[in-house]
């Protein structure tokens, strides 16, 4: 009896202070934004009202939000498209094909994993811009001397710019991650399925994607959501949701109407969105993505 009590209280020491932590920085400020997005606060003062759910009918009402949502929207379903098509391609290349420089290539691709957002948010306007940039300067070479493209300046197509940035930041680490996995297939498998004909697409399909499903599940999962994180990041380096709130995503709308509008509770019916919509989300990718497991 004593042994068991003196075990209980070992595992609540070790596991009371991160509890203690995830509900103290977690929990308590989760809570407090469904609080504040009753109350119309410009952040800076004493002075709150209580509104009700009168931030939540003037956020359905609005465009930018609505603008913001698309954004966000077009952004996850194009870049995790982008980006896994591309890592569990290059993984498979580099896992199963014989090339010279295999690990000068996974080197190369996962440098940009180790870039923060400033120097990517840099690297990128370098790219973009419309004088000196590299893209106008190749685009003029080869169709002549033309008006420079705005990249980061075109409401049309200042998202699919960011697409870009998003998309070579995160394909490197994804590529690595799948390699991993990759490497724990039997080689056996692939000899056999080599045997009854079946080429290396067809092994891809059948044999790769089935055996490492766990792994492309966990990590779509944890991808998606932080693309809501990674995509403020950027948008808040490159563009500050310009131009007219073209490239605005959820947090940079929510981060502008809170910090810089002075209307800290309409930012935080925003944030109360994006929660509920990042949760409905993963609920959603969990239950389309599960399948029975294959064993090997």
């Amino acid at each position: 009896m004593k042994a068991r009590k003196g075990k209980g209280l070992f595992v609540f020491c070790c596991l009371a202070p991160a509890a203690i932590l995830f509900i103290v920085f977690m929990i308590i400020p989760t809570f407090d934004i469904f609080r504040m997005s009753l109350f119309k606060w410009g952040g800076y003062t004493d002075e709150k009202m209580f509104v009700g759910f009168d931030n939540f009918k003037t956020l359905f009402q609005s465009d930018k939000f609505y603008q913001a949502f698309q954004n966000s929207v077009l952004l996850i379903v194009v870049v995790t498209l982008v980006t896994f098509t591309m890592a569990l391609v290059f993984a498979y290349i580099l896992s199963r094909e014989k090339l010279k420089g295999q690990t000068f290539f996974r080197v190369i691709f996962y440098i940009p994993n180790i870039l923060s957002v400033v120097v990517i948010s840099a690297i990128f306007s370098a790219i973009y811009d419309p004088n000196t940039g590299l893209l106008n300067s190749i685009l003029n070479l080869l169709r002549g001397a033309e008006d420079p493209i705005l990249w980061l300046g075109n409401q049309k197509i200042v998202i699919y710019s960011i697409v870009i940035a998003m998309v070579w930041q995160a394909i490197g680490y994804y590529m690595v991650m799948y390699m991993a996995s990759m490497a724990s297939v039997p080689e056996s498998l692939y000899e056999s399925a080599s045997l009854e004909g079946a080429g290396k697409i067809r092994q891809f399909f059948s044999i790769t994607i089935p055996l490492i499903w766990t792994n492309i599940r966990t990590t779509l999962t944890f991808f998606v959501i932080s693309t809501i994180n990674m995509s403020f990041l950027l948008v808040k380096a490159m563009t500050n949701g310009g131009p007219d709130g073209a490239s605005n995503v959820f947090l940079s709308y929510m981060y502008q109407e809170a910090y810089t509008n002075s209307s800290y509770g309409y930012g935080m019916a925003i944030g109360v969105m994006v929660f509920m919509f990042s949760f409905i989300l993963a609920a959603v990718l969990n239950a389309a993505t599960k399948r029975p497991e294959v064993e090997f």
